[in-house]
Parts: C-alpha cells; sequence; structure tokens
C-alpha cells in the first residue's frame, strides 16, 4: 500500500524525538525494593560451591538452580531509587522482565544473562517525563497531530489489574488529563507475559462509548546492540518503498537490501513490513520481532553519532499501526507483539 509523500513527512515528523512536555501523574501506591537478593544469592552460591565440590551434585546446576529462585524470590511490586513503581516478573530458568507503571513500559528483558532491551544513558526515571527507551507506548496518536507527541499512553500511570510471577495486566483508562485533550471512552489493558521462550505483549483496545473513535498504535521499542558494526536486520524489506526522513523534507526510495545495516543517522517508516529480526553478531544472538496482530509497519530510528544518548549501543525497531484504526462503539482491536531470542 502507497501512502503520499506529504501524508508521511507530516505524520512522521519528529516520530523519533520524545517530547519533554510531560505530566506527571501521582503514584499511589508504594512498596520497597529487596536490598538483600544479591547478598543471599552470594551466600546460597557460595555453600552450593562448598557441597558441590564434596560431590553433592553440580556447582554449574546449583548456582544455575539459585539464580533461578533467587528471580522468582524477587518478583512482584517494587520501586526504583526515584520512586516510581515498577513490575518485575520472572520465569523458572532465571529470566526476568521489567514493566513500568509509568507509561506501561517494559524496560528490560534479560534472557541467559543477555538484556535484549535498551533504556538511553539520558533516560529520565523518575516520571519528569517519558522514558526514552523500552518499548514505550505510541497511543493514540504516532508522532505530531491534534494531541501531543506520541499521545498520552507513554506519561500517564498505569493501574496493575492482575499479577502472577510471569504475568502483568496493566489497565488504562479516561482521566481528567486525558479527557483535556482526547475525550473519549476507551479501555486500555496491555499484557506482558514472561514464557519459557519468549517475551510476549498485547495491547487491547476497547471502545466503551457509541461513538466511534480513529487512533494510532506503536511500540517505539529500543532495543541493544553490541555496536552498530555488529548489527544487521533482516525481515521483508527488499522491494519495499520507504519514507527517508533524512533526505531533504522526507523522500519515497525503495529498499534493495535484504538486511539494514546503518552507518549513518536513520529515520525510516516502513510501510507493510513487520516482520524484522535483528541479528548481532558481537554476541552472537538475534532477536525475532512476531508481529502477528494489529501492528503493519516498521519505523527504524538511530540519532547515529549522538553520543549523549549512546547511539552506538541501541536501534529503534518500532512496531506500528500507522493507517488509522477506526474503532466503533463496543468493539476491540488488539495489537501483539512478541520477543523471541535465539542464537546465531
Amino acid at each position: 500500500m502507497k501512502l503520499s509523500l506529504a501524508l508521511l513527512a507530516s505524520a512522521f515528523a519528529a516520530t523519533s524525538a520524545f517530547s519533554p512536555a510531560a505530566t506527571q501523574v501521582s503514584i499511589s501506591r508504594s512498596s520497597t525494593t529487596s536490598l538483600n537478593a544479591s547478598r543471599n544469592r552470594d551466600k546460597v552460591v557460595s555453600r552450593s560451591k562448598w557441597a558441590a565440590s564434596r560431590g553433592y551434585g553440580s556447582a554449574t546446576a546449583a548456582v544455575a538452580d539459585v539464580d533461578a529462585d533467587v528471580a522468582a524470590a524477587n518478583t512482584g511490586l517494587m520501586t526504583n531509587a526515584e520512586g516510581l513503581e515498577y513490575v518485575r516478573l520472572a520465569n523458572s530458568a532465571g529470566d526476568t522482565s521489567d514493566i513500568y507503571l509509568y507509561g506501561g513500559v517494559v524496560t528490560s528483558y534479560v534472557v541467559g544473562g543477555q538484556e535484549y532491551i535498551a533504556v538511553r544513558p539520558d533516560a529520565k526515571m523518575d516520571g519528569s517525563k517519558p522514558i526514552s527507551g523500552g518499548l514505550s507506548h505510541c497511543w493514540p496518536q504516532f508522532g505530531p497531530g491534534a494531541i501531543q507527541q506520541h499521545g498520552f499512553a507513554r506519561n500517564v500511570n498505569w493501574t496493575v489489574k492482575s499479577m502472577t510471577d510471569t504475568t502483568v495486566e496493566l489497565e488504562m483508562a479516561p482521566s481528567d488529563y486525558t479527557k483535556a485533550m482526547w475525550d473519549k471512552e476507551f479501555l486500555c489493558t496491555f499484557t506482558v507475559a514472561l514464557e519459557d521462550d519468549k517475551l510476549s505483549t498485547k495491547m487491547l483496545v476497547e471502545n466503551k462509548g457509541e461513538e466511534s473513535f480513529d487512533f494510532q498504535a506503536a511500540l517505539h521499542s529500543y532495543f541493544t546492540v553490541s555496536a552498530l558494526d555488529n548489527l544487521s536486520i533482516a525481515g521483508s524489506f527488499a522491494g519495499k518503498e520507504f519514507l527517508n526522513k533524512m533526505v531533504g523534507e522526507g523522500e519515497m526510495q525503495t529498499e534493495e537490501r535484504e538486511e539494514i545495516t546503518i552507518s549513518e543517522e536513520y529515520d525510516r517508516v516502513y510501510m507493510g513490513v513487520n516482520d524484522p529480526v535483528l541479528k548481532d553478531s558481537g554476541i552472537g544472538k538475534s532477536l525475532t520481532v512476531m508481529n502477528t496482530a494489529g501492528y503493519e509497519d516498521t519505523v527504524l530510528w538511530n540519532p547515529y553519532g549522538n553520543e549523549g544518548m549512546g547511539y552506538n549501543n541501541f536501534v529503534c525497531v518500532e512496531s506500528v499501526k500507522f493507517n488509522p484504526v477506526t474503532l466503533e462503539g463496543g468493539k476491540s482491536w488488539t495489537g501483539d507483539m512478541a520477543l523471541k531470542a535465539g542464537d546465531l
């Protein structure tokens, strides 16, 4: 599907910039983060190694078991050093994921000790502005438009609807703050599940009113990179038209490569591409972005050369529904995206 240059260029202007004009919503729940987890782990690991050295089992297996036990013991609602609440998930393998209530943003996905989700070094983690990193929501607007940049989902506090050691369900409903800019009867539910072999996310948008409304949706996803020189991004890019926003005021071009590499500043909109796979030769790992419902397009962004943003250690591969969805009263829309880590 082709979109006019004028439409794309105007709609995607400054898509990668996070507006500093964010409203902080007060946190209504309190919790504390365990300060003794690492000490407990060290003690148990030391004892396990001592037992293994005397023939009472494998030290490696013992340490792995300890890691899983410690991770499982440190799940649930926690608070960071700046006072923001987040939920930590952990599975039986010791993999973990962190999801902040502020913005409903996933900021971490660790598999086998490897972190796959990036948060920029200049990110504010105190609620003073949207978190620059993670799987950040752009809803009900992507980029600039009638309301604030990227909408409001990323700078309000979501509430915990349900939670287990491996899943969390967050909810965002209208408030005085959202109604002031977008007075629609919506309900958004964001579910994150830490499965044995992947991290699954589901964004459910419901129209609770009688009148229809239009919206866009995206996960402004930041992923870790050992170095850009080690990165390639595979997918159905070859032969697709894309908007290259770094040329003049934006220029439609055709992608000739099977895999994308980044050696300059990137801000590209690929309509109809939703199957990217990140390959990092520096760590010998891959990350498959599985967009199975709702998200139809991909945006690639990197502020090449910007040391303050830590450009060389992340890339944005964004899952996007650019063409607006018209949601009738009583109906719902779902965006499903999962991350699957693998070896090269």
